[in-house]
């Protein structure tokens, strides 16, 4: 049999084909109607032996089809934008004619009551639901409307009357009593919400099935312990996404609703069986109230009963960690590392984790000794000797060498480990290059410019997208500044400060600036060049050179435009050197004696960085951060610094 195909949109398809059912008896022979054929992409195959009765018949159905559809989307949408504009008598006109054609369309009936209760046409709104009661009598739906009507005239006795009604008729239909729960919570009548839903799950005897509903309920009533509870009660709905209860639990939480939740859920992990789910939510509550040393019982807990493979307890070791909660994270990657095995996937990682969180403790606020340095040191050289020096471990070495040359002063070991590194085949391009700018900074410590030069210029051109590439062009820029070529340098600045990485950005718009001033104080550059030079042995570590070079400045240049650099970079290497006194009495100084300088927004900064990270002092730190975002809210430290006193002041500062 041939066909003749017409092609339909999608949006005239579903009625075309309604249409045609309805009135496929004027085609005259049963098969041949049942030779039209739909296809999902709106194709219709019609039988080219079709009289030409049969196929005027058909066209004459896809006609009335197409302008019913046309007619039908163009009144709705005329009726929509009477009622958004609140012209209520167009819309109530418009929404019966769209009720009339339909006759089982809900949201056009609804529509035509709000619109005849908004002009107070309040004997036709009745009439009208209860002709719908009448025609529609298992509808219970329409009694809240009919209880809604009375609500708006004032007459509660009988709006009670039919919501009574409408609790009272509720069949054993969840659809049903879904609908008729979010109608009484669309009116704001929450507490017969509830009556509903209780009802509910007792009609179709499946506890728990509104859980979800009432706790949003109890929520917007603002009873948390019954909204914590109905939320947990539902929690077998999140089994495959736990992830939405938490965001809940998150956004409808204060303090001490999360005190609530940890009470619920400790009680119900004490029951004979309880949901696992359970111990998942109350991980993430301690996570979250950064209990961590909770967390990591709790996770090494379920790790443990359900036989896992350490995955649980390395989150939670990592969330320490960069919490700078190292103690925690230290005995959560003991814990894999000493009961998983090498076996286990998270073994090296957990390996790597203990080291760094280790390192960081010790170093982290400079009160570390040289016995607690080489006690580490031997930590890396033993997993070392354990997993081998290759690609594997290439990361690892990287730290290893930072460490030999950041705080154990040993150059020649750090740049020994980078170069064989840097060798082993099938390494990361991102470690590799991470390395060789490392290496490069430790050659120009040791005074090798030109090596460093050239890996620099090597890591620029292999990752000259990325912000490694950008690292490399804004030390390569440094370079030329330490050496005295600073048009070249300030050049190579401007160019950066349009850079991915924020902190580059910010540097080179301070060194930018920082040139472009001194330059312009003298018609000479010595001052400058010899800054520049005690600055590279600031990065060589050479500090009682520095310091010589600093206090030749302010012998031979007196009352200079530096003299507030100079006492900035003293600040700096006394941190260095734990001579806190005396940092504080250089950035105080700066503070107190150079307010307009570039330097003093980085001195109240790192002053206030000082306090609360070194001293453990936040009360010094607070007033500091509150005056850098005050008073200089064009610095680039204004944001953090915001942050950082909220956080302070006990705001909750996500």
């Amino acid at each position: 049999m041939r066909f003749l195909i017409i092609n339909f949109s999608d949006a005239c398809v579903g009625v075309i084909r309604k249409i045609f059912l309805q009135k496929k008896a004027s085609i005259q022979k049963r098969s041949e109607s049942r030779a039209l054929g739909w296809k999902k992409n709106g194709e219709c195959s019609i039988p080219l032996q079709w009289t030409s009765q049969n196929l005027g018949s058909f066209l004459l159905i896809l006609l009335i089809s197409i302008f019913s559809i046309g007619l039908s989307a163009q009144d709705s949408r005329l009726a929509n934008q009477y009622y958004q504009s609140g012209e209520y008598e167009k819309a109530s006109s418009m929404y019966l004619k769209l009720f009339n054609k339909t006759k089982k369309n809900d949201y056009y009936f609804n529509r035509y009551i709000e619109s005849l209760i908004a002009v107070e046409s309040y004997s036709e709104a009745e009439k009208a639901i209860k002709g719908q009661i009448k025609n529609r009598p298992k509808d219970i739906q329409l009694y809240v409307t009919y209880g809604n009507l009375f609500e708006k005239q004032s007459d509660s006795e009988n709006a009670d009357k039919q919501y009574k009604k409408a609790i009272e008729n509720m069949p054993a239909d969840v659809g049903v009593i879904s609908r008729i729960g979010s109608s009484f919570t669309s009116l704001a009548k929450y507490d017969i919400a509830i009556q509903v839903y209780e009802k509910g799950e007792k009609l179709v005897k499946r506890k728990n099935t509104f859980s979800y509903n009432l706790a949003d309920l109890y929520f917007r009533k603002g009873n948390i312990p019954k909204m914590v509870n109905g939320y947990l009660n539902s929690i077998e709905r999140y089994k495959n996404n736990i992830n939405n209860l938490i965001n809940l639990f998150r956004r409808n939480l204060d303090e001490e609703g999360y005190l609530e939740l940890q009470k619920q859920l400790y009680e119900r992990i004490q029951e004979d069986e309880p949901n696992e789910l359970y111990n998942e939510v109350l991980e993430w509550t301690f996570i979250y109230r950064k209990e961590y040393k909770k967390a990591f019982r709790q996770a090494r807990s379920a790790d443990r009963k359900n036989e896992e493979n350490g995955g649980r307890v390395f989150e939670v070791a990592e969330i320490a960690y960069n919490d700078r909660a190292y103690d925690v994270a230290i005995d959560a990657f003991s814990y894999i590392t000493e009961t998983k095995g090498e076996n286990s996937s998270y073994y090296l990682d957990a390996k790597r984790g203990l080291l760094n969180a280790k390192k960081r403790k010790i170093t982290g606020n400079y009160d570390y000794t040289k016995q607690d340095l080489v006690l580490l040191k031997n930590e890396y050289n033993s997993f070392l000797d354990e997993f081998g020096r290759n690609r594997q471990t290439a990361v690892l070495m990287s730290e290893l060498a930072d460490f030999e040359a950041l705080y154990l002063n040993n150059l020649d070991t750090a740049v020994i480990i980078l170069q064989e590194m840097i060798s082993f085949a099938g390494v990361d391009k991102y470690v590799v290059a991470n390395a060789k700018l490392n290496l490069a900074d430790y050659l120009l410590m040791q005074g090798d410019v030109w090596e460093s030069t050239l890996l620099y210029s090597q890591v620029d051109k292999a990752m000259k997208e990325g912000i490694l590439g950008e690292r490399a062009r804004f030390r390569n820029a440094m370079l030329s500044y330490y050496r005295g070529d600073f048009e070249w340098a300030q050049e190579q600045f401007d160019i950066l400060k349009t850079a991915t990485s924020k902190l580059i950005s910010n540097d080179a718009i301070d060194r930018s600036v920082f040139i472009m001033d001194n330059l312009g104080l003298d018609t000479t550059a010595v001052p400058l060049q010899m800054f520049a030079t005690s600055e590279q042995l600031i990065f060589q570590n050479k500090f009682d050179e520095a310091f010589g070079k600093m206090d030749s400045i302010l012998i031979l240049f007196p009352k200079h435009g530096l003299e507030d650099d100079i006492l900035y970079n003293k600040a700096s290497i006394f941190t260095k050197q734990r001579k806190y006194d005396q940092a504080i009495a250089a950035f105080d100084t700066i503070i107190l004696n150079y307010p307009e300088e570039i330097r003093a927004d980085n001195s109240i900064f790192e002053l206030a960085q000082l306090y609360e990270n070194v001293l453990k002092k936040p009360e010094k730190a607070k007033p500091l951060y509150e005056k850098l975002f005050l008073d200089f809210s064009g610095s680039t430290f204004a944001v953090e610094a915001r942050k950082r006193f909220r956080k302070l002041r006990g705001d909750d500062v996500q």
